[in-house]
């Protein structure tokens, strides 16, 4: 399990920000921000939570208690007219394994393909044969209503 210093210190460098100005944003001292990043001090709940949305996570996820950083308002956001991610993750969890491994592959060939088009480092393929689940996955996204 990972500790609250650690995961507060990777998620500043990963916004790119000094402790100086992250203790800035938040109206706190550089030693409050080191203290924390050390484990020599813990943030009372308050601050756990002012962090969590500082840098739009869980609590939870600062906490070590979970991987998931996503805050819960994120599954309410559509990613189509009238599909939620929500509506997604619900549709996924209602199929069978089979099929929920094909979504998966299809989600991976997807991002294969994105990777690809933008010039951004490739990985190795996620699958040795996507196409034909990426195909009838597709035709069934597009398809279904």
């Amino acid at each position: 399990m990972r500790d609250l210093g650690a995961t507060l210190a990777s998620l500043r460098t990963e916004k790119g920000l000094g402790q100086k100005q992250m203790a800035a944003s938040l109206n706190l001292s550089i030693s409050a921000i080191s203290s924390y990043e050390k484990n020599v001090h813990a943030p009372d709940l308050s601050m756990l939570c002012r962090l969590a949305d500082y840098f739009n996570v869980t609590t939870d996820y600062l906490l070590g208690r979970t991987e998931y950083r996503c805050p819960p308002e994120t599954f309410r956001q559509f990613i189509a007219q009238d599909y939620a991610i929500q509506d997604m993750v619900n549709t996924v969890l209602s199929l069978d394994r089979e099929k929920q491994t094909s979504i998966v592959n299809f989600v991976k060939y997807m991002k294969h393909l994105h990777n690809e088009s933008s010039g951004l480092p490739q990985t190795p393929h996620p699958s040795a044969h996507p196409a034909p689940d990426a195909k009838s996955a597709k035709h069934n996204v597009h398809t279904k209503r």
